[in-house]
């Protein structure tokens, strides 16, 4: 997944909020994290601000 597919698919998750966007969003940040790096999915959570939404942390897989 190319970082630019997985911010559009990240931004309609936080756009709707709630448990199961969560968990998607969960899976999408793994991804990420799998084929990018750690850094890659810090900077998409930090963006994005999903440690606000979601409550997820930088530095971890989430």
């Amino acid at each position: 997944m190319t970082l630019e597919k997985a911010r559009q698919l990240l931004g309609t998750q936080a756009s709707f909020g709630g448990g199961y966007n969560r968990n998607a969003a969960r899976l999408i940040l793994t991804e990420v994290a799998r084929e990018h790096g750690q850094a890659a999915a810090d900077a998409l959570i930090r963006e994005l601000g999903l440690d606000q939404i979601f409550g997820f942390t930088t530095g971890k897989a989430q």
